[in-house]
């Protein structure tokens, strides 16, 4: 039996709560959160203890795996003082609110031999390791750009966060990985419309010649999550919500001799939609954290955590220079 904890049952942190709490061979020991109120009723819906400080509960219950899910400028100081008594811990992305406060966390983590990670969660989105299996057929032949629209209104609970933070690092990270490789910066435009904090950006990457651009806001007012990707022979697209993806083939024909054989020749492309093996990320991603489950995706490191975030960094300071 693997005992768990989380400190911070907010929005994310409660599915924390509830995804451990229906896990066979995993025993929720505990929670912690400031809110005293919302802390006791999650703690009785999910059978388990809570404490209102999570020194309590690092000092009084037996822990093998802990999740943070704290907002993101407490991440440094409750990870640092969480690391010493834990094994295993993962952190809500990003790892933290800055990157000098990141090396602080992974220079702990080493000190005390502490496997550390960073819940990027879209790692164990089904539509991304299919995404991959296309690609490696070069289904739709040679990647040429990838495009990754995360937009939606601002989340409440997000107030000392900024876009390419909070939510562009989903996706640097996803590329980081798919790609397993660092980036060029090509260029990167942003500002703070109705916020303190950036609130929109338009990012540009080159991964290995292939040009990936990430859109970012909280402003739009419908909620996207969406990649697509132009390839030489084809195009796709899918949804990281609704788990679906879309497949569409190049008919594309040098020449033409008139109208109705341009029609024929770059008309309607051939269109699949591929089926998908839907399930919740964030369950595999847990499942592959605590061990009850061996997965081929790999978790996100406290390295690849800080990678992100320097990236994020680095597009920021772009953007404040350019301004």
């Amino acid at each position: 039996m693997t005992n768990v904890a989380v400190i911070g049952v907010g929005n994310i942190g409660f599915q924390h709560a509830r995804l451990y709490a229906s896990m066979e061979g995993v025993n929720l020991v505990g929670i912690s959160d400031i809110n005293e109120k919302m802390g006791k009723k999650i703690a009785k819906q999910f059978k388990t203890k809570y404490y209102k400080n999570y020194l309590d509960l690092l000092k009084n219950e037996k822990i093998d795996a802990i999740s943070i899910a704290v907002p993101t400028v407490f991440h440094k100081d409750v990870a640092i003082e969480v690391i010493p008594y834990v094994k295993k811990l993962l952190i809500e992305k990003p790892i933290a609110d800055n990157t000098k406060n990141a090396k602080k966390i992974v220079k702990a983590a080493k000190k005390h031999k502490t496997k550390v990670f960073v819940g990027y969660v879209e790692r164990f989105n089904p539509i991304f390791a299919e995404l991959k299996k296309i690609l490696k057929k070069e289904q739709i032949g040679k990647p040429i750009s990838i495009i990754i629209k995360r937009v939606g209104l601002f989340p409440p609970n997000a107030k000392d966060a900024d876009v390419i933070t909070d939510l562009a690092t989903h996706d640097i990270d996803i590329l980081n990985y798919f790609f397993n490789a660092e980036p060029k910066l090509l260029i990167a435009t942003g500002g703070k419309l109705l916020h303190d904090n950036y609130d929109y950006s338009e990012i540009l990457y080159n991964y290995k010649g292939i040009k990936c651009f990430i859109q970012t806001n909280w402003i739009t007012p419908v909620k996207i999550r969406s990649i697509t990707i132009t390839g030489s022979q084809g195009y796709l697209e899918a949804n990281y919500i609704t788990q679906e993806i879309t497949l569409y083939k190049n008919i594309y024909k040098k020449t033409f001799t008139n109208f109705s054989d341009l029609v024929l020749k770059f008309g309607k492309p051939k269109m699949k939609n591929l089926v998908v093996t839907k399930i919740e990320p964030l369950k595999l991603e847990l499942e592959t954290f605590v061990g009850t489950k061996k997965s081929k995706i790999r978790l996100a490191s406290e390295k690849d955590g800080f990678l992100a975030l320097e990236l994020a960094e680095k597009a920021k300071n772009y953007i404040s220079k350019s301004n």
